[in-house]
């Protein structure tokens, strides 16, 4: 599976250039969690050791069941994997969706046709698509939303609004994606946050309600019947209409009986106690972070809870450049003349409350960028992982045909004391 010794070895030139670091032992002092690895300093430094990888001893791609265009590839080309277990009826279900591509296509824009869901009992599954075979018979099986439903639309129930629907143009032709969907499952009902992406005709995250199980029906929420959430900005590539992007890679965050709507990729809304919309105010509120200096392009924002803390996730490019010594520099730097992009990876920050202040960030998962954290049905932690392929390590030809798999990580945290989260690694001696 995996990283193919040829992966592994190639992945060394960029570990050579990690700054040198003791090795610690994987125990505190009475032997009951790994420890901490030490600062990197400046802070902003990435860290590229191979033991934040995801590797064959700690993680696996999904089997997911294949639809009629994953059959060529004999696997699911996937961005943005997002996975989680729910108890459902006393008993626990995996769910699994991601970012996908129509057949023929090399990516997932200027189009794609929705979002797809898989089910499982373990992890491990099996993985099947989720039966939407009742809702629309002469669709493929496993999509629960896209654009193509916007005949579904009655007075009073909205499937797809305008602003979401295919549109055309002289430079792309067809126009409009679903981008980075995550199901959640929150007070006995589904949601499915996504965000309609840089092609569309209006950029940013929205909600879909289920009016049924998992596979839906869905219909969209009323808040998002006229634009995305939050206000828009300039904002995106410059083939983006004025006006058109709102906040970006929307998340769900739930804690008893409220929500949160995460946003790109500093800021939070509360949602209304029905879900139909976030809570109006003049400006959504910020995370207070830690910014590193100066602060580089992230996205992918998350909040997952663990042992009390809340952790806050983003995906960063750890750009490569050359020291003074001729030593490779590996950072989370802003683009510049030198800096070439080379992972894609996973950094966190930790703190006391929901709105922070958060922590320094550190690199808990190499290439592992743009995820989520979820606890299986045995309490064990996993994060996701979809290896990017647009640009960096999994760009490389020699890669490629390796990269955008629906991956999962096991992940370790260091306890109460130091409370981090890294990608399982390696017991050192």
């Amino acid at each position: 599976m995996d990283i193919k010794r040829r992966s592994v070895l190639a992945g060394m030139a960029g570990v050579a250039g990690a700054v040198a670091l003791p090795t610690t032992a994987y125990a505190d002092r009475r032997g009951r969690y790994p420890q901490p690895w030490p600062e990197l300093e400046p802070y902003g430094l990435a860290d590229t050791r191979l033991d934040l990888w995801p590797r064959d001893d700690n993680s696996f791609v999904l089997p997911l069941e294949l639809r009629p265009r994953d059959e060529e590839l004999g696997r699911v080309w996937m961005r943005d994997t997002y996975v989680n277990c729910f108890v459902v009826d006393g008993r626990p279900l995996y769910v699994a969706t991601g970012t996908t591509r129509v057949p023929g296509r090399p990516a997932a824009g200027p189009w794609n046709d929705g979002i797809f869901v898989w089910t499982a009992p373990s992890l491990r599954g099996p993985w099947r698509l989720a039966d939407t075979t009742g809702i629309r018979p002469d669709h493929e099986q496993g999509k629960v939303w896209s654009p193509e439903f916007v005949g579904e639309n009655t007075p009073g129930r909205t499937v797809v609004a305008p602003w979401q629907e295919y549109w055309y143009d002289d430079q792309f032709g067809k126009r409009g994606q679903a981008w980075a969907p995550e199901v959640h499952y929150f007070r006995g009902t589904w949601y499915i946050v996504a965000c309609m992406g840089d092609h569309s005709r209006k950029v940013g995250s929205f909600l879909l309600i289920s009016e049924g199980g998992v596979e839906g029906p869905y219909r969209l929420a009323q808040g998002n019947y006229e634009k995305p959430f939050g206000d828009s900005f300039i904002g995106g590539p410059a083939f983006i209409l004025p006006g058109a992007y709102h906040h970006i890679d929307g998340s769900l965050y739930t804690e008893g009986d409220d929500a949160w709507l995460v946003l790109h990729n500093d800021l939070y809304a509360r949602f209304t106690d029905d879900l139909e919309d976030i809570v109006p105010g003049t400006a959504l509120p910020a995370f207070q972070q830690t910014p590193y200096v100066p602060e580089p392009y992230l996205e992918g924002a998350y909040v997952f809870r663990h042992g009390g803390k809340y952790y806050l996730m983003h995906a960063a490019w750890d750009r490569t450049s050359t020291n003074p010594d001729g030593s490779t520099r590996n950072a989370y730097d802003r683009p510049g003349p030198g800096r070439v992009q080379y992972q894609y990876d996973l950094v966190m920050a930790v703190a006391d409350h929901f709105e922070g202040p958060y922590s320094e960030r550190w690199t808990a998962g190499v290439g592992a960028g743009h995820n989520n954290v979820f606890a299986d049905a045995a309490g064990h932690l996993w994060a996701t992982f979809f290896r990017n392929p647009t640009v960096g390590y999994w760009a490389d030809p020699a890669r490629v045909a390796d990269a955008a798999v629906p991956g999962v990580v096991r992940m370790e945290w260091t306890g109460p004391d130091t409370n981090r989260l890294y990608v399982k690694r390696q017991a050192h001696s």
